[in-house]
């Protein structure tokens, strides 16, 4: 019985030992997620908001910070890169067996991952730090690029522009409808719309095309989509 009673407490000893730094490695990442969290919230209403300012939303100290981030461009790397991420991974996972419709569908969700933060994916994709989200987004930009020539291989696509170029010109025009709905915000279902609109005009469609082709395909419908 000794040695298993031995063992026995060997086990909580370790145990307890352990807990406290468990603990701290809990609230370390817990710290960092909230971090990240309040930086998403503050910078999308203030890109020049402080460290301070972000420390304060998260219910951290200034200091706090630096535990995590050397400094702030530290951080709005981290953030870019993840929230770049998240939308990649999200549009590449689309799939229709219409090429259009599937465009269509990535504007939508496109529009659908970034409305509650539009400032902040416009400074991520044009500002001087979007060498960060490049790389998150390259397999969406792949993934535009391979329907794009699709679309254009079954004509339904235009085929005047180069497929690399229009699939720039998709990604722009979606980053200018945020633009927009920074400038002059647009509701949900404007947006929504909007950015279809926008990206089958982009592919070729009339702007009265573009509106019957949208309403006749419930995939695309706002409720569908979100």
């Amino acid at each position: 019985m000794f040695p298993t009673n031995l063992h026995t407490v060997v086990q909580v000893i370790t145990m307890t030992d352990m807990t406290p730094t468990t603990r701290t490695r809990r609230d370390a990442t817990e710290n960092r997620v909230a971090l990240l969290d309040a930086a998403r919230v503050v910078l999308n209403r203030d890109p020049d908001a402080s460290l301070e300012t972000i420390a304060t939303e998260a219910g951290l100290s200034r200091r706090s910070v630096y535990g995590h981030f050397a400094n702030r461009e530290e951080l709005l790397r981290e953030l870019i890169a993840r929230g770049a991420g998240t939308v990649g991974s999200a549009l590449q996972a689309i799939d229709h067996p219409d090429p259009v419709v599937r465009l269509a569908l990535v504007a939508a969700h496109f529009w659908s991952e970034v409305r509650d933060i539009r400032l902040m994916t416009v400074i991520a994709v044009r500002g001087p730090l979007k060498q960060y989200s490049d790389e998150s987004l390259r397999p969406m930009r792949e993934t535009v690029l391979a329907t794009i020539t699709a679309g254009v291989d079954a004509g339904s696509v235009r085929s005047d522009i180069p497929a690399p170029l229009l699939a720039r010109l998709v990604e722009d025009n979606l980053i200018a409808v945020l633009d927009e709905s920074n400038s002059h915000p647009l509701d949900d279902a404007a947006g929504h719309r909007l950015a279809i609109l926008t990206i089958l005009g982009t592919l070729g469609f009339g702007w009265r095309e573009a509106g019957e082709f949208i309403d006749a395909h419930d995939a695309l419908s706002l409720e569908t989509t979100k």
